[in-house]
């Protein structure tokens, strides 16, 4: 007789939410339920390694936000981030998980919150890993767009592995530079031009000063995207948020110091 895994990968799979067909990686099975949302050019792929180490007790949900991964992508699309909080709750709602917890990463936590403001009885918490601050009026997001899109092109051709072994790349583990040369190519090159803008465009301050949901601030302290400034204010616009700092790492603090960015998050989980 078979016996199920009580942890790692059970399977990938797509549903059609909110109208559009959306992938995802589902680990573990069993407990509460976490639902990992990725930044503006990484898909659900590259953070199977954080689900694998989280999915011992958790049920935990990987998305390839749209435009990204094996998710639908194309010109007929829109990438705003109001679009992209709608897929999150419907597709929480398509496969019935409940109330959950959502982990964002940079342009995926800047989602939670969106998703969180309108829909917060389908949260449990939020856990805020890093997201930009930028908005109407603020200073801009540190990372311009350029690079990125050279990345793209690169991938498109089947060229980032040497690219991201440069001089000038971040020195990554092994596998996180070929995860990243194998996934880069999937996302929409739109998708991550208008991403950007919403940066600049949208304002999650006055989100943040709207949540219910219980929240935590994961800040990268070698990172340039929340100053202690921008700490405070978050702090005054939602006082009950609970701001962790992982002083080692930069932005992809995931991957810069995999430990202390777990050891954190089983914290806040717990």
């Amino acid at each position: 007789m078979s016996v199920a895994p009580v942890s790692g990968l059970l399977y990938g799979a797509h549903v059609r939410a909110n109208g559009i067909r959306q992938h995802y990686l589902r680990f573990g099975g069993a407990g509460p339920a976490i639902v990992i949302v990725p930044g503006i050019s990484t898909t659900a792929a590259q953070w199977a390694f954080i689900a694998e180490r989280l999915c011992v007790g958790y049920d935990v949900y990987v998305l390839d936000v749209r435009g990204r991964g094996l998710s639908e992508s194309g010109p007929h699309l829109n990438y705003s981030l109001d679009a992209c909080a709608s897929d999150l709750i419907s597709f929480a709602e398509a496969l019935e998980i409940g109330a959950y917890t959502l982990l964002g990463h940079s342009m995926g936590a800047r989602i939670g919150i969106r998703a969180a403001r309108w829909r917060p009885s389908s949260m449990r918490q939020l856990i805020l890993v890093d997201p930009p601050v930028s908005g109407p009026g603020r200073r801009a997001y540190p990372s311009p767009i350029g690079p990125l899109l050279k990345l793209l092109h690169s991938a498109s051709l089947g060229e980032a592995d040497a690219v991201l072994r440069s001089p000038s790349a971040p020195r990554w583990p092994e596998r996180h530079i070929r995860a990243r040369a194998e996934w880069m190519h999937t996302c929409d090159e739109r998708a991550l031009i208008e991403s950007h803008k919403g940066f600049h465009h949208d304002d999650i301050h006055n989100d943040l000063a709207n949540l219910s949901v219980r929240t935590w601030l994961l800040v990268a302290g070698k990172g340039d995207v929340i100053r202690p400034e921008d700490e405070r204010e978050i702090q005054r616009l939602l006082p009950s948020i609970e701001i962790k700092r992982l002083e080692s790492a930069g932005h992809q603090m995931h991957i810069d110091d995999t430990e202390g960015f777990l050891s954190i998050v089983s914290d806040v989980l717990a």
